[in-house]
């Protein structure tokens, strides 16, 4: 049994998400595996029909890792694009992919550096460009 929450992403980031893996090597990427199994479970919404609450790309989001408790607040960004106003994560990093698609209040595990295995927990979804009306981020 798979202890992954169920994720939602926009067709329009599936498509971009697909153009840049199919850009990527596996040397260059090696996550690009798990983040197209990501990508293949999760079920596609149209722009406009998205939950509010849930991390679509360009969306802000506050987690927390547990055990710890330690909590940040990152945008979720294509690799290459920097915010000079919000600290910005790659979908490509390991924390960008694992965002991805959840939704407030869902957990998921996620591999600690050293081994082990934390929890990222969605807190709040502070902004999200469908909730706003932008379907073109």
């Amino acid at each position: 049994m798979s202890t992954k929450p169920e994720i939602i992403i926009t067709t329009q980031d599936a498509e971009r998400l697909e153009i840049l893996l199919d850009s990527l090597s596996s040397v260059a990427f090696p996550a690009k595996a798990g983040l197209a199994e990501e990508l293949d479970r999760a079920v596609r919404v149209d722009p406009r029909q998205v939950p509010p609450t849930v991390v679509t790309m360009n969306s802000t989001v506050r987690f927390e890792l547990q055990p710890s408790g330690t909590e940040r607040c990152l945008k979720l960004v294509y690799p290459g694009t920097r915010d000079n106003d919000e600290e910005t994560v790659s979908i490509l990093a390991p924390v960008g992919s694992a965002l991805l698609g959840l939704s407030e209040g869902d957990e998921m595990p996620w591999p600690r550096p050293g081994g082990g295995t934390l929890r990222l927990v969605i807190k709040v979804v502070v902004d999200q460009p469908e909730r706003s009306g932008n379907y073109d981020l």
